[in-house]
């Protein structure tokens, strides 16, 4: 029986808006154990990996608040992800904000590259979170993760064997429509594959998904799928910090997970940024929760 372990992060320092800490509690209300046992599989849930609330910290620099003390958290993260995937269970981190990713992504890409392979990596996000201290306006650090896995700043989000934690080539970003200038600068220099909403528009869901599944998946040990909610249409997800207009419809947000389960690819999952405080009735968290199944294997037929 395949094996699933659910880690909660409820990290609430690197965004503006609280109340992500509640995210994982929200998923748990959903039951999402309950209905991945459901699936067949062997669910573990880990409980949450400890993080410390704003007002018992203070920010530091401006350019990355709470680097440090996210740091932290993404450290435990990190190690309790190890623990996982050495045990043979797939991990699903469940968020809090993104900047949990970090830790996430870094075990996952020690984990392939102890078979010699390198991770790929698709970032399904509304946001590249690819700035960095000298280019961010917000000093969010929420903003910031997948420029560490790829090998910059912030350091302090660097964990794992020494080196970046993912390669542009395998890195494909699913989703993107809301890039300050700079940060389209730093996105389009750093060589990562991006479908943006347009290309969504434009091509389909399913054929992104293709491309997407096959760029992450070329000359891999599988690849990580971290999961912000914030990708889907507030119609759909409302509980999010940032909500974008013009996100993933319902339909589209499940073709991209039940596709990473055909792929039989998928190492590991993170699933961030639900904010029971924005939400009404749970409907994020419930919605990650159904994706949770369809990346899983949960199918119509």
């Amino acid at each position: 029986m395949r094996a699933v372990h659910i880690i909660g992060v409820p990290l609430d320092l690197g965004g503006n808006r609280r109340g992500t800490d509640m995210g994982p509690s929200a998923f748990r209300i959903a039951g999402i154990g309950e209905q991945i046992a459901a699936l067949g599989l062997a669910v573990t849930d880990k409980g949450d990996i400890a993080s410390p609330i704003p007002e018992a910290k203070g920010p530091g620099d401006a350019k990355k608040r709470y680097v440090r003390e996210i740091a932290k958290v993404c450290q435990r993260l990190y190690q309790a992800s190890l623990a996982s995937f050495d045990e043979g269970a797939l991990p699903i981190a469940l968020g809090g904000d993104h900047s949990l990713g970090a830790g996430s992504v870094a075990a996952a890409a020690v984990h392939v590259r102890k078979r010699g392979k390198p991770l790929g990596l698709i970032w399904v996000d509304a946001h590249g979170d690819m700035n960095g201290p000298a280019s961010t306006t917000s000093g969010n650090v929420h903003g910031m993760p997948l420029a560490a896995l790829l090998g910059r700043e912030p350091a302090e989000l660097q964990f794992g064997d020494g080196g970046p934690a993912v390669l542009a080539r395998h890195t494909v970003l699913v989703g993107i429509r809301n890039l300050d200038e700079r940060e389209k600068e730093i996105v389009r220099a750093a060589k990562v594959h991006v479908f943006t909403m347009k290309e969504i528009d434009r091509l389909g869901i399913a054929e992104v998904m293709e491309r997407a599944i096959s760029l992450a998946s070329r000359g891999t040990g599988g690849f990580h799928v971290s999961y912000d909610l914030d990708v889907c249409d507030p119609t759909v997800a409302p509980g999010v910090g940032t909500p974008v207009k013009g996100g993933l419809s319902y339909r589209e947000a499940h073709v991209v997970m039940e596709m990473v389960a055909e792929s039989g690819k998928l190492t590991s999952l993170d699933l961030v940024e639900v904010n029971p405080t924005l939400d009404i009735r749970n409907t994020t968290a419930e919605l990650g929760t159904e994706l949770a199944l369809s990346a899983l294997g949960k199918n119509i037929l």
